[in-house]
């Protein structure tokens, strides 16, 4: 199964706990600071994502939408 993902840049916090818990490790951190000063997670579109949801679990902000196809 495919998946994607999509984070919110502007609700982000840049905590990297997607990252760590991504077991395809297709989140990275952005170069970009959101409107916060924050350095948001990004999707790394590698065709890997599995769309599991781990990464949308532990999100402390609720920031991951999760889509499967």
């Amino acid at each position: 199964m495919k998946g994607s993902i999509e984070i919110s840049p502007e609700l982000c916090k840049g905590c990297e706990i997607c990252i760590s818990f991504c077991p395809k490790a297709a989140i990275a951190v952005s170069d970009i600071l959101n409107a916060n000063g924050y350095l948001p997670a990004v999707f790394k579109d590698t065709g890997e994502c599995t769309g599991c949801a781990t990464c949308a679990l532990v999100c402390p902000e609720v920031a991951i939408e999760v889509y499967r196809e």
